[in-house]
């Protein structure tokens, strides 16, 4: 839309609300605030708008004051207790140290409203060029009970610097990349360290743009306590009723955790029955045979399992050969991978002392071989106090068997 016909219908420019919903107690506890103009073909979105630099920023700013008090008058019209959530151009809002915007919200102050009920969005990439030199006016606002959030965290986890320095209140994750649906599994392994670095700062995960079923749940999945999107609710010309998801969200909940908790169960039934294999192939083992004969040994008895196994030391020297299917049947050793060190891995030495202690062995979670390049397993299992058996498990098991992957 042409930017004059906006300026030049400022009348017909009205707020949007879009609702938030949370996870915990499946009701609408935010609603942001969008721009939209009436016109002859219907009511249509200003966020172009807002988002060309080629407009002056009076005039933008101009747009924004009139959607913010429109907003606000209607939120304290309406008795509510919802938060609200108002985007804003970093640039721009540094230029007068917010000024122009605090002055609005403590006009509204006096009305009634209660700064703990107003959200800051800003964009991320907007976020890069602002937060070094005006850190310090972030705080600031923050100290007088807004909340901020970072807007349009994407799925490559560039910016968890940015992240750590701004300690926004909510951090909010576009899952628009999710719309071809390809490789979920690997983006949850850069949103994992977003969600452990929003509970270090104690910000709240807000997954936005949530449009199918999948994304709800790669979200619920991914640490998402907030969710935003036309497949809970479109954005609508008022506040909505804050159960009207509700039943929804139970269902899908209920369907999630139900295919969650059948994931569990087998991965626990497959762990039982590694524990139980290999037992009974450690009988035909003598404490005194090489590492190399321990392991073809194991093998031959775990042959439909395992494509790869080796054992380590407490400290992840590699004491065997590796022992590897060729061809998918026949199994070889390759002695290179002896006295390799594998505690660098993730999670090495907390399964090894879990082993020590619980006596037990331990399945690990999905991940990618390098020379394989394909999603597998490893079991790992303690055959004495200091020897550890590795177990990797190919894609082609996992993927027959219902429930790993």
């Amino acid at each position: 839309m042409d930017p004059l016909d906006v300026l030049m219908n400022k009348d017909k420019v009205i707020p949007y609300f879009q609702p938030i919903f949370s996870a915990d107690k499946q009701l609408v506890v935010g609603y942001e605030v969008l721009a939209r103009i009436q016109t002859a073909d219907g009511v249509q979105s200003l966020g172009s708008f807002f988002q060309d630099n080629s407009i002056p920023d009076e005039y933008r700013l101009e747009m924004d004051d009139h959607v913010q008090k429109l907003a606000l008058d209607m939120y304290l019209g309406t008795d509510q207790t919802a938060i609200l959530f108002f985007n804003y151009d970093a640039t721009l809002f540094v230029k007068d140290n917010g000024e122009t915007f605090i002055q609005r919200l403590e006009a509204y102050n006096k009305l009634g409203l209660d700064n703990q009920q107003i959200v800051l969005e800003f964009k991320e990439d907007d976020l890069m060029e602002e937060i070094d030199g005006h850190k310090h006016l972030f705080y600031y606002i923050q100290s007088l009970g807004i909340k901020l959030a970072i807007d349009g965290v994407r799925h490559n986890g560039n910016n968890l610097d940015l992240i750590a320095k701004l300690k926004p209140n909510i951090i909010k994750v576009d899952l628009t990349f999710m719309e071809d649906e390809e490789l979920p599994h690997l983006y949850a392994e850069v949103h994992q360290p977003l969600s452990m670095l929003s509970r270090k700062l104690g910000a709240t995960l807000l997954f936005e743009s949530v449009s199918n079923f999948n994304q709800l749940n790669y979200s619920w999945r991914n640490g998402g306590r907030y969710y935003q999107g036309f497949y809970l609710h479109a954005p609508h010309p008022n506040f909505v009723d804050v159960n009207c998801c509700k039943e929804k969200m139970q269902k899908l909940f209920h369907h999630f955790i139900v295919y969650e908790r059948k994931k569990m169960e087998a991965q626990f039934a497959l762990s039982n029955e590694l524990s139980t294999s290999i037992k009974q192939s450690m009988k035909q083992i003598q404490p005194e045979d090489p590492y190399d004969e321990m392991i073809q040994k194991i093998a031959n008895e775990m042959d439909r399992f395992a494509f790869r196994i080796y054992i380590c030391d407490a400290e992840g020297f590699q004491q065997s050969s590796n022992i590897e299917k060729e061809h998918g049947s026949h199994w070889k050793l390759k002695k290179e991978g002896r006295m390799k060190n594998w505690s660098w891995r993730p999670y090495f030495l907390e399964n090894i002392v879990r082993m020590n202690i619980e006596k037990r062995g331990f399945l690990s979670d999905l991940y990618t071989d390098i020379e394989r390049d394909e999603r597998i397993r490893t079991y790992s299992y303690p055959i004495s106090d200091q020897l550890y058996l590795f177990l990797d498990i190919p894609y082609e098991y996992l993927f027959e068997q219902e429930g790993l992957l």
